[in-house]
């Protein structure tokens, strides 16, 4: 969200990003656009989603805005609501196949719930897009409406890199960065680990922060400092220890729709920082690779499958760890937000012309 209302307001837009305050929060930091977080007294479940999307829509009915962008299903409902009441158009942001991740396929009454919302929502939206070609394509054969695609690919930073190591340095580290919940494999990561020639750094939070920290203890990994877990991370923080690690972890379950045809950002920021990256072997990631080869895919999540993905590029074959490092450094220049946000500001200017107050 940072990269999207950040485009925006440089391009003259009033922006303004509302989200939730949770208990771990860091403070905000200082923006070129507008930014608001809500306080819910509900942390999970049903009143959680009752409560956050009546403040949600309070909030909204004292905004003016010439457009409202709702970012995923959760916040559809009150976005278009408002939308409605104003008369003005209705953007729908989607970063995942909401009905189709792991928390909602998991509970089948729920799954329906969130399908009629979407069924209701999804074709009132003046402009819909998504982060892949894959989801899209999803979205268009569901609803027969077109979405538009707006990877989630990293600000280009700088126009080189120093030169591919000649192996993995052994100052790095194997980095994970994402939210700690189910179907992220990270129970198969921790129980591979003490194969692994290498250290791992996780940056994140998410509902099995508790189970894997003690996973981590119980396999002695914290003891040893094989694993350190560093928590929530700023966006330039991490582009910093992305920086420095020796390779990157993007390792998905096929619990859903949502997982199997993702392109998650980190993809992306692995790719930006010139480091090599292990990934599942799921179409968009398949894609990627056959064209710009800069990471190691994995046909499945034992523990043996990984600890042999990560050992290879840690310390078995040196040349092939450069090969990809390099293969990184070439690509960055092809894949980035500079290219992405022209297409992301040409929807926007012809759903609402020159730049006027855009909520997001």
């Amino acid at each position: 969200m940072q990269r999207i209302c950040g485009s925006l307001a440089r391009a003259g837009y009033d922006v303004l990003l509302v989200g939730r305050e949770w208990s771990t929060s860091r403070p905000l930091t200082p923006q070129i656009y507008g930014q608001h977080r809500l306080r819910c007294h509900f942390q999970r479940g049903k009143l959680f989603y009752l409560e956050f999307n009546l403040r949600l829509l309070l909030y909204l009915l004292g905004q003016r805005a010439a457009a409202w962008c709702a970012i995923d299903l959760d916040t559809a409902l009150p976005m278009w609501l408002r939308a409605r009441l104003g008369g003005q158009p209705l953007v729908y942001d989607a970063h995942e196949l909401f009905t189709e991740v792991p928390e909602v396929v998991a509970r089948p009454a729920i799954q329906r719930i969130w399908r009629r919302i979407e069924r209701f929502v999804v074709p009132r939206a003046q402009l819909a897009y998504t982060v892949g070609p894959a989801l899209a394509n999803v979205f268009e054969s569901r609803y027969g409406r077109p979405f538009e695609v707006i990877r989630n690919i990293s600000r280009l930073q700088h126009n080189t890199l120093p030169p591919a190591p000649a192996a993995a340095p052994a100052s790095g580290y194997i980095l994970y960065q994402g939210a700690l919940n189910a179907g992220r494999g990270l129970e198969a990561l921790l129980a591979a680990m003490p194969q692994v020639a290498g250290r791992l750094v996780i940056c994140g939070e998410g509902d099995l922060s508790a189970e894997l920290r003690a996973q981590a203890a119980a396999l002695g990994l914290l003891e040893s400092g094989q694993v350190e877990f560093r928590g929530f991370v700023l966006p330039d923080e991490l582009r910093e220890v992305t920086r420095q690690a020796a390779l990157g972890l993007n390792l998905l379950e096929n619990l859903g729709l949502s997982y199997y045809y993702s392109l998650a950002n980190k993809f992306f920021d692995y790719l930006h920082a010139g480091i090599p990256q292990v990934v599942v072997d799921f179409p968009e990631y398949r894609a990627l690779n056959d064209e710009y080869a800069v990471a190691d895919l994995v046909a499945d999540l034992h523990p043996a499958t990984l600890a042999a993905a990560l050992n290879r590029l840690l310390r078995d074959e040196p040349t092939h760890y450069q090969e990809l490092a390099e293969n990184c450094r070439r690509a960055r220049l092809l894949l980035s937000w500079q290219h992405e946000e022209k297409r992301l500001l040409a929807l926007y200017a012809a759903l609402v012309g020159a730049p006027h107050s855009v909520s997001v």
